[in-house]
């Protein structure tokens, strides 16, 4: 059986700690040398982020997240104890954990410190798919030559020079598919490393609930229940067919989740679905002015991310929260994609308006999908020449801000009041 120290790579053999170093960190499994494919995850990223630049935080509770009406974007391990959960309603985290301290997310710079993370990971493959701006899938197959040691030794060094250069940590979890290394990352956090293994799969998944396997959400879970699959072990008894005869191509990958198969091959050119903001109000809103201010700012911020990343979008969505926690969304379709803060602020505020009926929103929030690359954005309008010098004028402000700020141009419509 393969085992070695995670602090110093040496092989330890049958020993619990390691001979060369003393660590009780040794990693052990039977198929520990053959398996490739990783699912690398921050530990508490946000608020792992903010301890490691304020030390002073360090034993204490911390919570990351917005005023008394947002939510809990991230809360520390130490926080967790006391239940504090991400998304939960910042007033249920204050009483929870009255203590914490909070802090406001600062995701400028949490998405420096990912694409650090994300830099360090493609020295070790290019096979490098993210997930989201703390997560990541590698598949680290034939790399064993170039690096001189197996991809799980590899995967163990690699975590410790995240922690010693960036100064945060990061779990691990490897196994013979994305579907598995998904969940052992979660098996050992934080500063963990699990394995998980083709033929123990099945008995580990077997008393998960359904709700286990990514996708099924409490809809889905309700339909599972009622025809009798609570447990993963009940779809592993039932007959493909059968699944397929009541859930179409989704009763095949339930079937196939059930039993550790998942044959997604980890794609470094994964295509972003969406790109989006949101903001929760300290008062609930109702009038159209100061949802329209607001909105300015939240498609500006979309539009940036947008030509950050060379992309562009031809649906822009508007997203409501009322005061009773009710949340609405609504779509439009563009004529060509776009990643223009005037097209997108022009396309939600049309949308937003149909809205104001003197319901009370607590959120709001705007996003763009369909996306594309950016050499397809914007084309000029041969019938209406006001959008060509909106365009113009815009991309004209982005010039100046990437020289000067972002405060360096700002549009009338941030200095109205809200009357």
């Amino acid at each position: 059986m393969g085992a070695f120290c995670r602090d110093c790579l040496s092989d330890t053999g049958d020993s619990l700690r390691c001979p060369t170093c003393f660590s009780p960190r040794v990693l052990r499994h039977p198929a520990l040398d053959t398996l490739t494919n990783a699912h690398v995850d921050c530990d508490a990223f946000y608020a792992t982020v903010e301890k490691r630049d304020d030390p002073s935080l360090a034993d204490k509770p911390l919570i990351v997240g917005g005023g008394k009406r947002g939510v809990v974007t991230t809360a520390c391990y130490i926080a967790r104890t006391f239940g504090v959960r991400s998304a939960m309603p910042m007033f249920e985290a204050r009483r929870l954990c009255p203590h914490a301290t909070i802090v406001k997310p600062n995701m400028e710079k949490y998405a420096g410190v990912s694409r650090q993370v994300r830099a360090l990971m493609m020295e070790l493959t290019p096979q490098v798919e993210p997930i989201s701006i703390d997560e990541a899938f590698m598949d680290l197959s034939g790399t064993a030559r170039l690096h001189g040691m197996s991809a799980a030794k590899v995967l163990a060094r690699f975590a410790a020079r995240v922690e010693r250069t960036l100064g945060i940590s990061i779990s691990i979890g490897l196994a013979s598919n994305k579907f598995l290394a998904k969940i052992a990352s979660d098996l050992d956090k934080p500063r963990g490393f699990a394995v998980l293994g083709r033929s123990e799969a099945t008995a580990f998944l077997a008393p998960k609930p359904v709700t286990f396997i990514f996708g099924v959400g409490k809809v889905a879970e309700k339909r599972l229940v009622k025809d009798g699959f609570r447990l993963i072990s009940d779809l592993q008894k039932a007959d493909e067919r059968d699944l397929f005869r009541r859930y179409g191509a989704e009763g095949q990958r339930l079937h196939r989740l059930s039993r550790g198969i998942d044959h997604r091959e980890v794609n470094p050119e994964r295509e972003r679905k969406s790109v989006s903001s949101e903001t929760t109000f300290e008062r609930d809103l109702a009038s159209f002015r100061p949802l329209e201010k607001r909105l300015w700012s939240l498609a500006e911020e979309v539009s940036d991310r947008l030509k950050e990343k060379k992309l562009a979008g031809s649906t822009v969505t508007l997203k409501l929260k009322t005061a009773e926690f009710r949340i609405l969304t609504r779509a439009r379709s563009l004529e060509s994609p776009t990643q223009l803060a005037g097209r997108i602020f022009s396309a939600a505020r049309d949308l937003l308006g149909r809205e104001i009926d003197g319901t009370r929103y607590r959120l709001l929030g705007v996003g763009v999908s369909a996306l594309t690359d950016a050499e397809d954005a914007d084309p000029p309008d041969l019938i209406d020449h006001n959008a060509a010098r909106h365009a113009a004028a815009e991309r004209a402000m982005d010039r100046v801000r990437g020289k000067f700020g972002h405060e360096a141009l700002m549009k009338g419509l941030e200095f109205e009041g809200e009357d």
